[in-house]
């Protein structure tokens, strides 16, 4: 079987010059790759006691929910604002070129429950930093967090200082 990084696409000057895009599409397309990326998150959790796994929209989705299947916990989504039908909170967080906002069901999170993130990728951690703080706004409290890559050049470990983060992949630059 091939490792993890060989399923993953990586193409030069997009979305501009200098970057090289770290594409998911190319692991998930593939039945081998999908299964190794999942069970490489799945053992970063290995050991950790949670009670719930939380992925935001979309690729959050498709890494999340698997896991929480296979270990029997309930998945949390965190959409983009307006997309849950019941009473929400929200957070507004900067993005590189403007702003975003995500959301969670109110009565999604108990006070003191143990949660899990599980995402695609951590590159500038802002995204992260938001869910975290939505997590803790409910009372939860976040003990692990695992993404398939990291683009460790724009440095978001370092919005998620405090915290376990994990990646499989680490890729140096951005």
């Amino acid at each position: 079987m091939k490792k993890i990084e060989e399923y993953v696409r990586s193409i030069p000057d997009f979305p501009e010059k200098g970057i090289i895009f770290r594409d998911v599409t190319s692991v998930l397309q593939d039945a081998d790759g999908l299964a190794l990326a999942i069970d490489l998150m799945q053992e970063k959790l290995k050991g950790v006691d949670f009670d719930l796994v939380v992925g935001p929209e979309s690729r959050g989705f498709i890494f999340g929910v698997p896991i929480a299947y296979n270990l029997h916990k309930p998945f949390i989504p965190i959409r983009k604002k307006g997309k849950l039908p019941c009473e929400t909170v929200s957070i507004q967080y900067e993005l590189e070129y403007g702003t975003a906002e995500l959301e969670i069901h109110r009565d999604a999170i108990r006070p003191g429950q143990r949660v899990v993130i599980i995402d695609d990728l951590i590159a500038t951690g802002g995204t992260n930093e938001a869910m975290v703080k939505l997590i803790e706004g409910l009372g939860g409290k976040v003990v692990k967090t695992v993404f398939l890559m990291e683009l460790a050049g724009l440095k978001g470990r370092e919005k998620l200082k405090g915290y376990d983060v994990e990646a499989v992949i680490a890729y140096p630059g951005k």
